[in-house]
């Protein structure tokens, strides 16, 4: 008899998560999602570099999220490398034309952009694909902006912009009931 197999699960259907992500729609066809899925060390140093960046930018909230991916059995980061823009000159990026929003110099904080939106709206598909199909799978997860910030900031992944996506197999979902952190 083996107990408790289930927790041995957590790795396939992390992969099976991504595929989600990856099988999304993306506008006019164009991949340009990253996807990942770190190992236990990878997970450590993430939680260690979201604790790093929270003194950086006096956001008490990664800590709170930091441990929740220390406490998280896998970690997944979906991230959008963009490759231009869609050229639709449609400026939800803020600019009148796709040629004047690629002229722009990139700012480099947590993520780097300017984007194309529509890049953006790529990402958001490919993310809450995942999070419906980790649902589908009855794993717990939590989207968290804070995982996916600390991973480009630190250049753990190589996207513009991610979210992370940690994944729990417990008897409760840890990552709701949480105690509430503000920026002090």
């Amino acid at each position: 008899m083996k107990l408790n197999p289930e927790l041995e699960s957590i790795e396939m259907l992390a992969k099976i998560i991504l595929t989600a992500a990856r099988t999304a729609p993306k506008g006019k066809g164009i991949d340009d999602i990253v996807t990942c899925l770190f190992s236990q060390e990878e997970k450590s140093e993430l939680a260690d570099r979201m604790e790093e960046l929270s003194g950086i930018k006096d956001f008490k909230f990664l800590i709170r999220d930091a441990k929740n991916v220390r406490d998280a059995d896998a970690i997944v980061l979906i991230g959008l490398k963009a490759s231009g823009a869609a050229g639709l000159d449609c400026g939800a990026c803020g600019f009148d034309t796709c040629k004047e929003m690629l002229e722009q110099e990139k700012v480099q904080k947590e993520f780097f952009g300017p984007q194309c939106m529509i890049k953006y709206v790529d990402l958001g598909i490919a993310v809450g694909s995942a999070a419906a199909k980790a649902k589908d799978l009855c794993i717990d997860n939590r989207v968290l902006y804070s995982a996916g910030a600390a991973a480009c900031y630190f250049k753990m992944i190589d996207a513009d912009v991610a979210m992370g996506l940690p994944l729990s197999v417990k008897g409760k979902n840890i990552f709701f009931d949480r105690e509430s952190t503000r920026k002090s």
